[in-house]
């Protein structure tokens, strides 16, 4: 199972993680910031657990992309 988490509040919409993992995550028309789809939200982390396992390599890459260090991924 694949486990990505990101806090969405410090998110400064530079589109890197939408770069690298297109099926995970989209940028809010709304706010300008990334979502992580289908994910659940508790108190501003927005957690996707996955049982596909094919995503954790393009969710790493987002992870390493990203400038401010938001978004977490691992396997469990």
């Amino acid at each position: 199972m694949v486990v990505v988490t990101l806090q969405r509040e410090k998110c400064i919409g530079c589109n890197y993680c939408v770069e690298m993992a297109p099926t995970q995550f989209q940028m809010s028309k709304k706010d300008g910031k990334t979502v992580l789809l289908h994910a659940i939200d508790k108190k501003g982390f927005h957690t996707l657990k996955s049982p596909d396992n094919t995503i954790y390599d393009d969710c790493v890459q987002a992870q390493k992309a990203c400038p401010v260090k938001i978004i977490t991924t691992k396997m469990v």
